[in-house]
């Protein structure tokens, strides 16, 4: 292959979709992929495990008062953000499970009915404070299908609603669009899924 036609590796990827997409286990899975065949790799999410990350997490079962859950995801998202330009300075590759467009869509969903375009006013919080992945996966599944997979769940929360996840899935396929987007069917085998996004991230 002559220079300059090869394609860099991507080397921060994020993996998104409304609960129940499967987009955790893929991003486990890819994530052992990689490790196996001998990539240097982290796997990371959001909320995180950090005080602000636990904060989030409560903020969430708690049902606070969307604009407070808003912020604390963004400040969660902004530390975070330290830690992944470390591990990418150093080559790592890093996947995050659930990234901004989850606080865009989720978030968004939330306070439609308080705020005039809600996503727009939530990514111009986050403009310059984030680093921009090389390529998100967006797992598509109807809403009915992802709560059939998770309603065996001990504790569903609040976000974890049909009525709810049906406008947060609207928000994912809205604000998804351009090169770094891959919109992957979140109904097929796990397996096939795996493979697509492994691919796509090395070549």
């Amino acid at each position: 292959m002559e220079t300059g036609e090869k394609k860099e590796m991507k080397q921060f990827i994020t993996f998104e979709g409304i609960d129940g997409s499967g987009k955790s286990t893929i991003s486990k899975e890819v994530y052992e992929k990689l490790k196996s065949e001998g990539y240097d790799v982290v796997l990371t999410y959001e909320p995180t495990d950090t005080m602000i990350g636990k904060y989030v997490q409560q903020c969430i079962k708690t049902q606070s008062d969307p604009f407070v859950t808003a912020f604390t995801f963004i400040a969660d998202r902004i530390q975070h953000c330290k830690q992944i330009k470390e591990w990418l300075d150093v080559g790592k590759i890093v996947l995050c499970d659930r990234y901004a467009e989850s606080t865009y869509s989720y978030q968004g969903a939330q306070l439609q009915n308080q705020i005039k375009n809600p996503i727009k006013w939530l990514q111009e919080l986050s403009e310059d404070r984030i680093i921009m992945p090389d390529r998100t996966f967006l797992f598509v599944i109807q809403p009915k299908e992802s709560l059939a997979r998770i309603k065996h769940r001990d504790e569903l929360v609040p976000f974890e609603r049909l009525s709810f996840l049906e406008k947060v899935h609207t928000n994912y396929l809205k604000i998804s669009k351009g090169e770094r987007f891959l919109k992957l069917d979140g109904t097929k085998k796990i397996d096939e899924i795996v493979d697509i996004c492994y691919k796509d991230i090395i070549q």
